[in-house]
């Protein structure tokens, strides 16, 4: 656990510059364009490259040392916040170079997580798995305690470059944190150590899958939970922003919020261990997000955004750590890269649509529909009000809703109820 926890250390650092500089940008973007699709362009170039390579990475995880490869991840980052910089302070950054940036981080970032998450099953004893996974979630949840409200000030105090430049000390910290540790790396059986068809080895995690339904089941309801979540998700910072005149210290709260949330569930996680069926807090948590998310939409201040974004964090690491502990106890070790990969990328897909079709329901078709004398204003100014943001907020309720439907719903899935009780393959082995 020593080993896994300086490299935990090391990863929430960074994932605060990151987390700065994210924030930073959504700024920077709003401010130029006024538009959710600038946002979600941003969005989409970081994750089209990442679906990309992930199914190829997934190879590489298996076979090559995960050590080296979370050095590569993390120092693609850092070069190219290092070329952000420069175009900065020369006055030339444009918002195309954030997409091209944003594509190049996304394919190695998504190298260096799953090679991270493959190496948990190596460094954490299986009955800490979940308390393992919920720390994971406290690296997301924990930088974004601090790292968006203290980016809304540093932002007017010394820009987007020195929001940069702190980002950039953050992954020097994170890589040398990698390096001077060893990651055990398992060892490949004969089986996988043969020549084998370069394709037959893109599509093992989907056989492995499909194989396996019940592991399937999972990863279809998360998928659907990511596409509609995401559809929220997309406009939610530009939602407040419009809603408040572009105030970015009010952004910084919720986000804070949203972080205080995240940490507090981990930190419960972590001490209790989840529930003892963990399908009951993967579905649980999908009930409890949908459900503050709706009262999200539906407040139009503070009073009612900070509590509701603070319960809805509350539910994530519930929900992701009780998942991926199922995945790490059902899944082989020496085939959990290639598996990972494949729910990475089914799971990146989902959110690039989502995207797409967030960014022109938002700007095309509800927001104009809630402007004043707007089609949908009869109906729902009262709840929204109108003007700029009712319509993105009407959307965002809509979305929520559907993610307390999915939640629900997992309860009459037979196949994803029962995932816990089929047999791992390495226990059948034995």
């Amino acid at each position: 656990m020593r080993t896994f926890f300086i490299i935990w250390l090391g990863q929430f650092i960074s994932s605060m510059g990151s987390s700065m500089t994210s924030f930073a940008i959504e700024l920077w973007a709003w401010e130029l364009t006024n538009q959710v699709t600038t946002l979600a362009i941003i969005s989409l170039l970081t994750q089209i490259p990442s679906i990309l390579i992930t199914l190829v990475s997934g190879i590489f995880i298996d076979r090559i040392n995960r050590k080296i490869l979370m050095i590569i991840g993390d120092s693609v980052a850092a070069i190219s916040t290092v070329f952000i910089c420069y175009l900065y302070f020369n006055n030339q950054l444009e918002t195309w170079h954030l997409y091209v940036t944003g594509a190049v981080n996304g394919a190695f970032s998504e190298i260096q997580l799953l090679a991270y998450s493959a190496s948990i099953s190596m460094l954490v004893p299986k009955q800490h798995y979940t308390r393992a996974t919920s720390m994971n979630s406290a690296i997301h949840y924990g930088s974004i305690i601090i790292a968006p409200a203290l980016a809304g000030v540093l932002y007017y105090i010394i820009g987007f470059g020195g929001i940069l430049f702190i980002d950039l000390i953050t992954f020097i910290i994170a890589i040398t944190t990698i390096f001077t540790l060893k990651i055990p790396q398992r060892k490949i059986t004969n089986q996988f150590q043969h020549q084998v068809i370069f394709l037959q080895e893109i599509f093992f995690g989907f056989r492995y899958l499909v194989e396996r339904p019940s592991l399937l089941a999972i990863i279809k309801t998360q998928a659907l939970f990511t596409f509609i979540h995401d559809i929220g998700g997309t406009f939610s910072s530009a939602m407040i922003l419009a809603r408040t005149n572009n105030n970015a210290t009010v952004l910084g709260s919720i986000s804070s919020a949203a972080g205080l949330g995240g940490v507090t569930g981990a930190i419960l996680l972590s001490i209790c261990g989840g529930h003892k069926r963990r399908i009951n807090g993967f579905l649980l948590g999908m009930i409890g997000a949908g459900i503050s998310k709706t009262v999200f939409g539906f407040g139009q201040g503070l009073m009612i955004w900070l509590p509701a974004q603070f319960c809805s964090s509350l539910n994530f690491p519930m929900l992701t750590s009780s998942r991926t502990a199922i995945l790490l106890s059902k899944v082989r070790p020496d085939v959990q890269g290639r598996v990972f990969a494949v729910e990475s990328s089914i799971q990146q897909i989902v959110s690039v649509i989502a995207v797409l079709i967030s960014a022109l329901l938002a700007d095309h078709v509800f927001e104009p529909a809630m402007m004043p004398g707007g089609s949908l204003t009869s109906l729902f100014s009262g709840l929204f009000g109108t003007g700029k943001g009712a319509g993105m907020a009407l959307l965002y309720v809509i979305s929520s809703l559907g993610l307390l439907l999915v939640g629900l719903g997992g309860y009459a899935y037979p196949k994803l109820k029962n995932v816990e009780y089929i047999v791992p393959d390495h226990d059948v082995e034995k």
